[in-house]
C-alpha cells in the first residue's frame, strides 16, 4: 500500500509539474507576440531568439508528464482521469514543426538585418565624408584672406617656438616624457623631434594643411567604418548560429517525441491498415 501511495504521489507531482511547464510557455508564448508586429524584422528576430531561449521548458515539462504516466504503471489504480498523453503529444510535435521552421527564418532574418546596419554604417560614413569635404571647401575660401593667413603663421611659429623651447630644455623634457598625464603617442612626437629637428617643421605643416587634417580625419572614419562593420557581421553570425543550431535541436527533439509517440499510441496506423487489407 506504501508503494501503492507513492507511486500515485509521485505521479500526481510529475503531472502537474510537467503541465505548469507547458502551460507557462504558453503564456510566454502569446505575451511575446504583443505588440503584434509580424511585418518587422527586428520584431521577428526577438520573438525567435526568446522562443528558442525558452524552447527547452515544455521539453522539460514533456518529460516530466511521460514520467508521470510512467509512475502510473507501478500503480494497480494508475491511469485514471483524462489522458493528456495524445494532446501531449499532438503539442510536441507542433512546437517541433514551429522550431524548424523558425530554423531557416531567423538565418534569413539575420542576414537582412545584418546587410541593413552595414547600409546604414556606409551612409553614416559617407555622411561623415561629405561633411569634411563642406568643411575643407569653407576653410579653402578662408585662407585666401590674407588676414586668415597672417594669423595662421603666427600660431604656426608660435607652436614651433614652444617646443623648441621644451626639447632645448632637458630638465622639461625629461619631465614632459615621465609625465603619466601626457598621451604615450604625444612622448613618441616628443622624441621623434628631439632626435630629429626637422620632423617638428614637417609635423606642424601638416598640422597646418588643412587636406591633411581633411585626409586624416577621412582615414578614422574609414577604419571606424570597417570596425563598425565588423562588429555587425559578428553579432549577426553568432546570433544567427546560437539560436539556429539550438532552434534546429529542439525541433528535433520535439518531433521525435511526437512523432514516435503518436506512432506508438496508434496513431496514423489505421490507414496502413486498410492498406494492408486490400
Amino acid at each position: 500500500m506504501n508503494n501503492s501511495f507513492a507511486a500515485t504521489t509521485a505521479s500526481r507531482t510529475l503531472k502537474i509539474v510537467g503541465i505548469i511547464l507547458i502551460l507557462s510557455f504558453a503564456v510566454d508564448f502569446l505575451l511575446l507576440l504583443f505588440p503584434f508586429q509580424p511585418t518587422d524584422k527586428e520584431w521577428q528576430i526577438n520573438l525567435a531568439t526568446a522562443l528558442v531561449d525558452r524552447g527547452i521548458v515544455p521539453l522539460v515539462g514533456l518529460g516530466m508528464l511521460f514520467a508521470g504516466y510512467w509512475a502510473d504503471s507501478f500503480n494497480s489504480d494508475g491511469f485514471g482521469g483524462f489522458d493528456l498523453r495524445m494532446p501531449a503529444l499532438v503539442i510536441s510535435s507542433l512546437l517541433g514543426l514551429m522550431f524548424l521552421l523558425i530554423f531557416p527564418l531567423h538565418l534569413n532574418n539575420i542576414r537582412q538585418a545584418s546587410n541593413q546596419t552595414i547600409e546604414q554604417i556606409s551612409k553614416r560614413a559617407e555622411q561623415a565624408e561629405t561633411q569634411l569635404d563642406s568643411q575643407l571647401s569653407q576653410v579653402k575660401a578662408q585662407l585666401g584672406n590674407e588676414q586668415v593667413k597672417a594669423e595662421l603663421e603666427k600660431q604656426k611659429n608660435q607652436v614651433k617656438t614652444q617646443f623648441t623651447e621644451l626639447l632645448k630644455d632637458e630638465q622639461k623634457y625629461k619631465q614632459a616624457l615621465e609625465n603619466p598625464n601626457l598621451p604615450a603617442q604625444q612622448k613618441e612626437l616628443l622624441k621623434k623631434f628631439k632626435a630629429n629637428p626637422q620632423e617638428l617643421d614637417k609635423f606642424i605643416a601638416q598640422q597646418s594643411n588643412p587636406e591633411q587634417l581633411a585626409e586624416q580625419q577621412k582615414r578614422q572614419i574609414r577604419e571606424q567604418k570597417e570596425e563598425a562593420e565588423k562588429q555587425a557581421k559578428d553579432r549577426a553570425w553568432k546570433s544567427g548560429l546560437r539560436i539556429g543550431i539550438s532552434s534546429l535541436l529542439l525541433s528535433i527533439g520535439y518531433i521525435i517525441i511526437g512523432w514516435t509517440g503518436l506512432r506508438s499510441m496508434g496513431f496514423g496506423q489505421g490507414s496502413t491498415r486498410k492498406v494492408a487489407a486490400r
